[in-house]
């Protein structure tokens, strides 16, 4: 089972640079977003252990909106040892995401 974290400023960086990390850039007023946060939460229960899922809540940690320039949510970036490998736009199925995952 992968891990599920909410992901800010401070441990951005420290998460994303090493292994395989899916952010999901999302607002607690997005439905859209709730609707995938439901989907992330059966990925994270497929997905290998070592996998992490990281959350940034746009509203609180805009800094980090603007440095990736995300102005659609909800917006994921795949990462791999610190490097965006892949992004999606809108929500996704589960079966492309721990596909995703698992090829990264």
């Amino acid at each position: 089972m992968a891990s599920i974290l909410d992901l800010n400023n401070e441990n951005f960086e420290r998460v994303t640079g090493s292994g395989v990390v899916l952010v999901d850039f999302w607002a607690p007023w997005c439905n859209p977003c709730r609707m995938l946060g439901t989907i992330l939460e059966q990925v994270a229960g497929e997905a290998p252990e070592d996998i992490v899922i990281g959350k940034v809540n746009i509203d609180e940690n805009k800094e980090l909106a603007v440095k990736f320039e995300v102005t659609n949510i909800p917006r994921l970036f795949l990462y791999k040892d610190g490097k965006i490998i892949q992004e999606f736009n809108g929500i996704q199925s589960k079966p492309k995401l721990l596909d995703a995952l698992r090829n990264a």
